[in-house]
C-alpha cells in the first residue's frame, strides 16, 4: 500500500514541535504542499529548517479572524490536521482550586481551535467535493487524563464529539473527519516534564500498563494521521483511533 499526497494542500496546526512537527514533515516528504502553523515562532523556524514544500505561519488558533486570514492566504485546503493543543503550562490540582481563566485557556486552544480551523477550511473543501480533517485528541478524552487536569480531559472529549458531529454533517460533501487519540508520547517539553515528575516507580508502572511495554513516538501518531488523510481511508469517517500501545 503506497500513500502519497502529491498535489494536495495541507495545513497542520501545532507544527512548532513534537507531534505537529512530525506530521508536517511527513506530509511534505510525501509530496504535499504544507503550511505548518503554531503560536511559537521560534519552534516554527526549527520545523521549517531544511524542508522543501513546507511553509510556516505564526497563528493563534483561538483567534477567529487570524484563522480565517491564514486559510484564505494559503488557498483551498485538501487536508487539515489540528494538532495544536496541550495543557497551556498548567498542572493538575483539585477542581475547587481551578480558576475560570485556567479552564477557558485549555478549552480554547484544544476545542475552540479545532472548531475554528474546521470552520475556515470547510467552504473550500465543499467547493472541491473533497476533504480530510484529522484532529489530534487524546486518550484523556476517552478515559481519564494522566495529567489530572479537568479542562484537558473535557476539551479532548469535546474534540472527539466535534469530530463525530462534523463527520455526519460534512460526509455528503465528500469530506471525512476522524480523530487520532495518542497515548503517552514523550514529544515535547511538557510531556518530558510530566515523565520526569512520575519518578522511576511511576514511569515503570506507566509502561507496564501498556500492552507493548513502551511509550509512544511521534512516528506512531504520524502513521495513523497519514492513513486517515489518505485515499485508502475514503470510507472511514467519524472514528477515533486510539494509538496507545494497547491499554
Amino acid at each position: 500500500m503506497r500513500i502519497g499526497f502529491e498535489g494536495r494542500r495541507v495545513i497542520v496546526t501545532g507544527a512548532g514541535h513534537g507531534i505537529g512537527r512530525g506530521i508536517a514533515h511527513a506530509f511534505a516528504g510525501l509530496g504535499a504542499t504544507v503550511l505548518g502553523c503554531d503560536i511559537n515562532a521560534a519552534g516554527l523556524a526549527e520545523t521549517a529548517a531544511g524542508q522543501e514544500h513546507l511553509e510556516t505561519a505564526q497563528l493563534d488558533v483561538t483567534d477567529a479572524d487570524a484563522v480565517t486570514a491564514i486559510v484564505r492566504g494559503f488557498g483551498p485546503v485538501d487536508i487539515l490536521v489540528h494538532s495544536a493543543g496541550g495543557v497551556c503550562g498548567q498542572a493538575g490540582k483539585p477542581v475547587e482550586e481551578v480558576t475560570l481563566p485556567e479552564w477557558q485557556a485549555i478549552l480554547a486552544v484544544n476545542l475552540t481551535g479545532a472548531f475554528l480551523m474546521a470552520q475556515a477550511v470547510v467552504p473550500g473543501m465543499k467547493d472541491k467535493g473533497y476533504g480530510r480533517i484529522v484532529t489530534i485528541s487524546s486518550g484523556a478524552g476517552i478515559g481519564v487524563s494522566l495529567t489530572g487536569i479537568q479542562a484537558y480531559a473535557a476539551a479532548k472529549a469535546g474534540e472527539i464529539g466535534l469530530t463525530r458531529q462534523l463527520a455526519h454533517e460534512l460526509g455528503p460533501f465528500g469530506i471525512t473527519v476522524n480523530s487520532v487519540a495518542p497515548g503517552f508520547v514523550r514529544s515535547n517539553p511538557t510531556t518530558e516534564r510530566q515523565w520526569e515528575a512520575y519518578g522511576a516507580d511511576g514511569q515503570r508502572r506507566l509502561v507496564e500498563a501498556i500492552a507493548l511495554r513502551r511509550t509512544g513516538t511521534v512516528e506512531d501518531i504520524t502513521h495513523a494521521v497519514l492513513f486517515f488523510a489518505s485515499g485508502q481511508a475514503g470510507w472511514i469517517s467519524g472514528q477515533t483511533l486510539s494509538v496507545d500501545g494497547g491499554k
